[in-house]
């Protein structure tokens, strides 16, 4: 059997523990070529320029028509 607390944890410094156990929004920047969001220092997904170069092929989504 493990230890275990002799007295109650305050909820106040539970929560001061867990003050730093948090989600941080991603960063995004706007793609200077096409103006969609893009991470930082990564090809653009949208139009896979990367510092003014094409760096990644994008393949166009084409839609079937019966």
């Amino acid at each position: 059997m493990g230890a275990l607390p002799k007295r109650k944890y305050s909820k106040a410094r539970r929560g001061e523990r867990r003050s730093h156990i948090k989600l941080t929004p991603s960063v995004t920047i706007n793609c200077p070529q096409c103006g969609s969001p893009m991470m930082p220092h990564h090809a653009c997904p949208n139009c896979g320029t990367y510092k003014g170069r094409d760096a990644v092929e994008i393949k166009s989504s084409t839609t079937k028509t019966s």
